[in-house]
């Protein structure tokens, strides 16, 4: 069973497959490396892809107390993967709370990565929901250990933006749910209670998006309300990011739609390799939209 070893000494399991340049995948709280299994089958065909499991999600290290659990630990276990695996750079794409760890690892470690791509992220980040969306958390994470993960997933993995994947696909959906109850109920409780509890708000860091130089793809589904506005932020805030908004879809958009989430992350990642992912000119700001001066506000 392949496994590294992170700073704080965490084994994370991981599993590769093709040839290339690298791609690190990085997956949400309800899901596991397995959720990236539609684009492992299309990039590794002619990329080096790797998936892992974070901390807290067998095969992976589960540490029994949560603070070893946070959104810094999540950013530097991605560098602990590139690190053991002996990668100087490679594209980064998360989904959710992989998206913000990908996002945060822009910010620290963007001379490591050739992309990064920042899907379905900013859930709970706007101000109207940041404090409901932390106690929210903690709320989540004392049912776990109350009440168990199959009695969550029954709840949980049936929220408004994850119906939409239900709808077009009932047997992925139905997959997905099984994964998800087969997690480990103290890592979900702790990755609850010490990262996405205590995860900063998009908007407290905009000073630090403004400064990724690194090409940003943010991708959203239209259904997705509680991450659209702080997709927005991105796209104004990083200089260098593009936002794709899938239609009619929800949270888990690489499995809702995976030959056009494949289509939008290939083409971006031709456009990276190829040198012609810019930073935005500054004429399209809009002072109208943007504020006095045409900068984000």
């Amino acid at each position: 069973m392949p496994t590294l070893t992170t700073d704080d000494g965490v084994k994370l399991y991981y599993e590769e497959a093709g040839a290339g340049t690298p791609i690190v995948f990085v997956h949400e709280f309800a899901g596991d490396l397995r959720s990236w299994e539609p684009q492992l089958r299309h990039f590794s065909r002619r990329y080096r892809c790797i998936a892992y499991n974070a901390r807290g999600y067998p095969p992976s290290g589960v540490p029994e107390d949560s603070e070893h659990y946070s959104q810094a630990r999540a950013r530097d276990d991605i560098r602990s993967v590139l690190d053991g695996l002996r990668i100087p750079r490679a594209h980064i794409v998360g989904l959710s709370m992989g998206a913000m760890a990908s996002l945060h690892f822009g910010m620290t470690y963007g001379k490591k990565a050739l992309s990064i791509t920042v899907a379905g992220g900013g859930y709970g980040a706007h101000p109207a929901q940041f404090a409901q969306f932390q106690k929210d958390s903690r709320a989540n994470a004392e049912f776990i250990r109350n009440q168990g993960l199959d009695r969550f997933v029954e709840t949980y993995g049936y929220g408004p933006t994850r119906v939409q994947l239900q709808n077009k696909d009932p047997r992925g959906f139905a997959e997905y749910l099984a994964q998800f109850a087969q997690h480990s109920a103290l890592g979900s409780a702790n990755t609850l209670l010490g990262y996405q509890a205590r995860r900063p708000s998009l908007y407290d860091l905009t000073e630090e998006m403004a400064r990724i130089d690194v090409p940003t793809l943010i991708v959203a589904g239209d259904e997705e309300e509680p991450c659209l506005e702080a997709c927005l932020l991105m796209k104004r805030t990083i200089p260098g990011a593009g936002l794709a908004i899938l239609p009619r879809s929800g949270h888990g958009i690489n499995l809702e739609e995976p030959a056009l989430f494949n289509q939008l992350l290939e083409s971006f990642f031709h456009q990276v390799e190829a040198g012609r992912w810019s930073a935005r000119d500054p004429r399209a700001a809009v002072p109208s939209i943007y504020g006095p001066g045409g900068k984000p506000c």
